[in-house]
């Protein structure tokens, strides 16, 4: 076992008042800014978000990573956070919604207060000053008194007016002891494009998110006191934790992790299937596989020696007609025989249908687009064994869909959710496929990826 030690990652948390103030804009416009002055940047998100950390990965080239405490635990939030800034300069974590807003009905359970809390970080706010002066100062004083533990040590004021609009909000946060990190003006021309489910995925607009991770970082330099966030994140104090590891969890500890068989898992990717957390593939090599990425919407066959499929979220209603006009894979994966797990995008996947488009037909389940967004964190417990879970298992998860999905025969349920509704939901087929809606961060259950590694090697 690794003995906990004291690790001084310098680290900034940017979070913000209420959603839509600017944080995602701030935050990686200042990772590409750091990353540019040649400071090697960890970034990270709060929170179960996929598509920002792609933003992220884009500014920093290093891999975006996730720091949820209602799916992985508060106890896992520093070592995960270690893991990821291993090497690096700085770290700057993003926020999610308002500082205080966490898990429903759950006090501060996985905010972006407790987050920052868990890593002794300070925290720089966000305001969107497009429709206050002097009122700017009693919210940030505000946020900045609500609870002690938690370091408001900077404002960056977003969406600022004009010069006379900056000084007015300057001289009122004088007076609240809080300091001005940067100013920026309104742009609506710097701004991720959209879709039902929040931004477009990088890997869908590669070339014109690398223009605009650049003109962020432009505009946060202009704005911004890069050398005064800087100092601020090396003001934070030393961390008590010992960096996460996948080879320890899952292997424990053993030299080769079993990695002689080196079944090979061949994982979903390409602009179809976006969603997955860089710990799961970290996971499946620990414990003896050889990752490797295929992409739906181009590979026409399995990666060689194919033992084990998984496939993660993404949007695969937007891309329902190249996937279905992919037929040789479709029927690939249709006659593979090994363990699959899939999560959301990948469960639509493997219907019959979506939208009426034919898909690999490894479930008999039909799925299609609707009205209704299902968003929220989960509790869950497994209710047949499969590939990936022993019955009993239980985890947190979340879901996030605008699809639903008309179960036919031949499958039992994957997952009973327990909270905060009572339902069961998923696909177990014939022991070796798990399908299902909910999105389980793998760090918090290593078990989960040892036994599918496991079956594959069988």
């Amino acid at each position: 076992m690794v003995t906990s030690s004291s690790s001084n990652v310098p680290r900034l948390v940017i979070a913000a008042p209420a959603s839509g103030s600017g944080k995602t804009t701030v935050a990686t416009g200042l990772m590409a800014a750091f990353a540019e002055a040649g400071l090697a940047v960890s970034p990270h998100k709060v929170g179960p978000d996929y598509i920002d950390p792609g933003y992220h990965a884009l500014a920093t080239g290093r891999v975006g990573r996730n720091l949820d405490a209602y799916m992985c635990g508060e106890e896992l939030v520093a070592p995960l956070f270690l893991h990821g800034a291993a090497g690096a300069d700085l770290a700057v974590v993003e926020g999610v919604m308002g500082l205080y807003d966490g898990a429903s009905g759950q006090g501060e359970l996985a905010s972006t207060a407790h987050v920052a809390k868990r890593l002794r970080a300070p925290v720089v706010l966000v305001v969107d000053a497009s429709s206050q002066s002097r009122s700017v100062a009693a919210l940030v004083h505000g946020f900045a008194s609500w609870d002690p533990e938690v370091r408001v040590a900077g404002v960056i004021l977003n969406k600022v007016g004009s010069d006379r609009h900056e000084a007015l909000l300057r001289a009122a946060l004088d007076e609240s002891g809080v300091p001005v990190l940067g100013a920026l003006r309104r742009d609506g021309a710097l701004g991720a494009p959209s879709r039902h489910l929040g931004l477009v995925p990088v890997a869908e607009r590669r070339p014109e998110a690398l223009e605009s991770v650049r003109a962020l970082a432009a505009r946060v330099r202009a704005g911004c006191d890069l050398e005064g966030l800087l100092a601020l994140a090396r003001s934070a104090p030393p961390l008590a934790a010992a960096p996460w590891d996948a080879a320890e969890v899952v292997a424990d500890g053993s030299p080769d992790g079993g990695r002689a068989h080196s079944p090979v898992i061949a994982v979903a990717g390409g602009a179809a299937f976006t969603f997955s957390y860089a710990e799961h593939a970290e996971l499946l090599a620990a414990a003896g596989a050889e990752v490797v990425t295929f992409d739906p919407l181009r590979d026409e066959s399995l990666p060689e020696r194919t033992a084990g499929i998984v496939i993660g979220g993404g949007f695969p209603e937007v891309y329902a007609p190249e996937l279905s006009a992919n037929e040789p894979l479709r029927k690939a994966v249709a006659a593979f025989d090994g363990p699959v797990a899939a999560e959301c995008a990948g469960l639509l996947y493997l219907a019959r249908e979506l939208d009426d488009l034919p898909m690999c037909g490894v479930l008999d389940a039909t799925a299609r687009m609707s009205e209704r967004l299902t968003l929220g964190y989960r509790e869950a417990v497994a209710v047949s064994d499969s590939a990936l879970a022993v019955a009993g298992t239980r985890v947190r998860g979340h879901e996030f869909h605008r699809t639903v999905i008309e179960p036919g025969a031949g499958a039992a349920p994957a997952w009973g959710l327990t909270k905060p509704e009572r339902r069961v939901e998923g696909f177990v087929k014939a022991g070796r496929v798990h399908a299902s809606y909910l999105h389980v961060h793998w760090a918090a259950e290593p078990s989960l990826a040892r036994r599918f590694a496991e079956g594959a090697t069988r």
